[in-house]
């Protein structure tokens, strides 16, 4: 079920930096009209300043908060799941409350979000989810609970396409690789592997926005990702011999 992107509304969380600040500039540059949802006014301030943005300043996990962007999202065409924070490391020297702010903005925001949203989309019968996880959901060494929480966010939108509200609302999961964004800053280490290169999050834009347009359930950036999802599906044994000898 695709969506025709001139003219529509969007709630981009996350939208400061990244692949939200460039899918809300790919989204303006088509006709869309961006609702940009982060904790950083200054940098969304500056995202709506190219993209005619409406700036919403929210932190996902606090529940008043979260009800001020749930409202907001119940009038948009598109709702898009893309803030999210990362931790690298040994499981054993993550905090408990890494663990519960991780796992609070990467899955159960996106969880209360969309769950307060697809009924106003639904008695609409028209709308579009995007949930923004990532190839890590295969399993990465010293990213057990990062890894945990995207792909317990894939099962989530796997699992809404069957709900009766989704009846006439899309839902699309990208599941990018690497990209060349503050996200490896944030989470106290830099990308050190040689492969797979870095990806730019316009790309990952551009393919997200695609992927709506088209009505694709799932969208890997870049393309080639969908070879080791596969081999990661049909034989994990493997698939999981190979990935403890590159890394």
């Amino acid at each position: 079920m695709g969506m025709t992107l001139r003219g529509r509304s969007a709630l981009i969380t996350g939208a400061s930096s990244g692949i939200g600040a460039a899918t809300a500039s790919a989204l303006a540059a088509v006709g869309g009209r961006p609702v940009l949802v982060g904790r950083n006014e200054e940098r969304l301030t500056e995202v709506a300043r190219h993209t005619g943005g409406r700036v919403l300043v929210a932190d996902l996990t606090d529940p008043a908060d979260m009800d001020t962007v749930a409202a907001a999202g119940c009038d948009v065409d598109l709702l898009i799941n893309n803030a999210g924070v990362g931790w690298a490391g040994e499981l054993g020297s993550m905090t408990a409350e890494d663990v519960s702010s991780l796992m609070a903005l990467n899955l159960t925001a996106a969880v209360q979000l969309t769950r307060a949203v697809l009924p106003a989309m639904a008695q609409r019968r028209r709308g579009h989810v995007v949930f923004v996880s990532s190839i890590a959901t295969v399993g990465v060494r010293e990213e057990a609970v990062y890894a945990a929480s995207k792909a317990a966010l894939r099962a989530f939108a796997a699992s809404v396409r069957h709900e009766p509200d989704a009846r006439h609302v899309g839902t699309t999961t990208v599941l990018p690789g690497a990209v060349r964004t503050p996200f490896f800053t944030g989470r106290g280490r830099p990308y050190d592997r040689r492969y797979p290169r870095q990806v730019s999050p316009e790309e990952v834009a551009t393919a997200l926005l695609r992927g709506v347009e088209r009505g694709r359930t799932e969208v890997f950036v870049p393309r080639w990702l969908t070879v080791a999802a596969r081999l990661h599906g049909a034989a994990p044994a493997t698939f999981h011999r190979i990935a403890g000898r590159f890394g």
